[in-house]
């Protein structure tokens, strides 16, 4: 076994696909401060080790104890936590091999230890690992595919066990999980069980194992688990049809995603590394036909998926309440790995432009400042404040407008671990042509230093930026191979008007001094290409983050008469403590025409307060008469209010608030 950090970063990606594309590698761009930076830094400090206090005060690590000496299922000794609690420990051992990756953190290490220990010794000697099945009086192995998680949670086994693979090598927790999958294939191959998971995730966790361990076995034993779903043959769980588990019809035949949105994005994004590995052009083309789709009508301005609370799932086209919506943190996560995984295979920035939307706008909303708190479901509006969350109990998973220390359900406070540990793994991506020229693309925006491999040396940039406080992007070449090499800067769709100059107004390799009289040029949405970079090269992009309304589609009911504003990659809002005392959020209307102006990091917009009749008529709160006229009474004085960054909301105490305002 190899147990020697990995240096180079080259390997440590979450995706790997094969062909000419690949993401940075987790020591190739290092985050210095910036708005992911900290994240990143409180992640780490915090987030990791308030996890596992959690886990260890609720018993769910103590499961792996019992089964490890022999008293798991024992009558009178109740296992505690849901049947999917294993998946939660490995999703934060996935964050702690990326941040060990990252950092070499000697706390973070002790984790580590003390956790893959206590997993490996409940390992079957078969290869099975499951607490909640296949022990004394528990339930018989793969006794309950549609809701026993089982599948599932291996999938979430093996993700962690490719973290380590790729940032440490292999050592234990890899040996554990190459066994657990060997035995998947074994029992799910194709002369055996021909079932399927209702949570998919076993189909992207083999899909990575394969390609992190070169075993074509486990990206077959994926393709088999992707092909057999939608053939109904998932047991149906009471008031939910057989979309809950996409098992309605078959991926490569979908034309728009539906049911639990996890489950769905996750089956999307294994179905993604599938068509990849096996040069399937019909299967990826099938999800790309559901991304664009459910992108055009069932996604929210923020990146949000999922309008149902009834299933945590995705409404019909156009069915986006605001108040009503779900927008899990988990789906926002899964939309992330859809996208990231189409973005390498086909080199369309309308991929970047989405995880970009729901970095900020879901996955950053989820965690509080300090770390330990999370929101799970993420909506737009809120009509009531939300109650004060428990600091030292369970809280319940998705009602109130309040972050939470813990929940019933808590895939997403993980879930947010290990997708900031390898945030910077989706910021760039690396292209090496047949010719040998080299692209590398800025797809997402922060500071830090660059240093990625490319044909016949390095290319390292130093990136400055306030982004999304500011609009300005820095870029400076420090070092170049000896080949030419491209550098790419993504224009997202929204900024019309933006510049770059890539002017030499240093002195370049050659001693010669750039004339610093070049103007910015325009560029419009989509790749900015500077090519033949040399050493001390400075390209500056500018994009236009001043704030603009952004009106709703008409077909989506539920906002018809409102307007969102949004500043840069970020969707404001407006919450109740911003207005002034004695007044609420429904008195409240925007004066389009005054439009939105810049303010601190959001914007200051002129609403209306209405005068609003008291009510008291016994009757429903409707009337008869011409539009409006006695409906709201008619406008009071106008006054300028400050909307703020929708991922900051109820970070001042329990508020109302909401994205999309009433015009009027």
């Amino acid at each position: 076994m190899t147990n020697t950090l990995l240096t180079s970063g080259e390997q440590a990606r979450p995706v790997a696909p094969g062909g000419s594309r690949r993401g940075v590698g987790i020591g190739e761009l290092r985050l210095d401060g910036g708005f992911w930076g900290a994240l990143q830094e409180t992640n780490a400090r915090a987030t990791l080790a308030h996890c596992l206090d959690w886990m260890e005060r609720l018993g769910w690590l103590a499961n792996f104890d019992r089964v490890a000496d022999g008293t798991a299922g024992t009558p009178g000794t109740p296992r505690p936590g849901w049947q999917f609690s294993d998946s939660e420990v490995y999703k934060l051992l996935e964050a702690a091999a990326w941040e060990l990756g990252r950092t070499a953190d000697p706390a973070t290490e002790a984790l580590w230890t003390k956790v893959v220990t206590r997993v490996a010794a409940a390992q079957d000697d078969d290869g099975y690992l499951n607490t909640c099945y296949g022990h004394g009086g528990q339930g018989a192995r793969y006794s309950d595919l549609s809701t026993g998680h089982e599948l599932y949670c291996t999938g979430h086994l093996l993700q962690a066990a490719v973290a380590r693979v790729r940032t440490h090598g292999e050592d234990q927790l890899v040996e554990v999980a190459r066994r657990a999958a060997d035995h998947v294939c074994r029992e799910f191959g194709a002369d055996g069980r021909a079932g399927i998971c209702g949570h998919p995730e076993i189909e992207v966790g083999l899909a990575e194992l394969g390609r992190a361990l070169g075993e074509p076995r486990y990206t077959e034993q994926a393709r088999l688990f992707v092909e057999r779903r939608g053939h109904g043959t998932l047991a149906p769980i009471a008031l939910l049809s057989p979309a809950y588990f996409q098992d309605d019809v078959p991926v490569r035949e979908a034309d728009v995603w539906r049911g639990h949105a996890v489950r769905a994005l996750y089956l999307a994004a294994g179905a993604v590394d599938v068509a990849v590995d096996t040069g399937d052009d019909e299967l990826r083309a099938a999800v790309e036909r559901q991304w664009t789709r459910s992108v055009e009508r069932r996604t929210y301005l923020t990146g949000g998926m999922g309008s149902r609370h009834q299933d945590e799932g995705f409404g019909d086209d156009f069915e986006l309440p605001p108040d009503r919506a779900y927008c899990e943190t988990c789906a926002g996560i899964a939309s992330v790995m859809v996208s990231w995984r189409l973005l390498l295979a086909t080199d369309d920035v309308r991929y970047a432009d989405l995880v970009e939307r729901t970095l900020f706008n879901v996955v950053a909303t989820s965690p509080r400042t300090d770390g330990r708190a999370f929101f799970y479901a993420n909506p737009l509006q809120q009509r009531e404040e939300g109650a004060r969350m428990q600091p030292d109990a369970v809280n319940p998973r998705a009602e109130g407008g309040a972050r939470a220390p813990w929940f019933d359900v808590s895939c997403c406070p993980t879930n947010v671990a290990r997708t900031l540990a390898s945030w910077h793994t989706y910021a760039a991506f690396v292209e090496e042509a047949p010719d040998g020229a080299s692209v590398v693309t800025l797809a997402q925006y922060a500071r830090g230093d660059l240093r990625v491999a490319v044909a016949d040396g390095e290319l390292a940039l130093r990136v400055d930026t306030d982004y999304p406080a500011a609009g300005t992007v820095r870029v400076t070449v420090l070092e170049t191979p000896d080949r030419p090499v491209t550098l790419r800067l993504r224009v997202p769709h929204w900024a019309a008007g933006a510049t770059a100059d890539d002017g030499a107004t240093l002195a370049t390799s050659s001693g010669s001094a750039g004339t610093g009289d070049a103007a910015p040029r325009p560029v419009e949405p989509g790749w900015a290409e500077v090519a033949a970079l040399a050493v001390g090269d400075v390209v500056v992009l500018e994009l236009p983050v001043s704030p603009r309304l952004t009106w709703p589609d008409p077909r989506v009911d539920a906002a018809r008469g409102t307007v969102a504003v949004e500043r840069g990659p970020l969707v404001l809002c407006l919450e109740s403590v911003d207005l002034p005392a004695g007044a609420a959020l429904e008195e409240v209307r925007l004066d389009a025409a005054a439009g939105a102006r810049a303010h601190d990091d959001g914007a200051l917009v002129r609403v209306r307060r209405l005068a609003l009749p008291d009510g008291g008529t016994g009757l429903p709160p409707f009337t008869s008469g011409p539009s409006g006229s006695a409906a709201d009474g008619g406008p009071a004085d106008a006054i300028d209010v400050p909307l703020v960054p929708y991922h900051r909301w109820a970070e001042r105490g329990p508020s109302t608030m909401r994205v999309f305002l009433p015009t009027t």
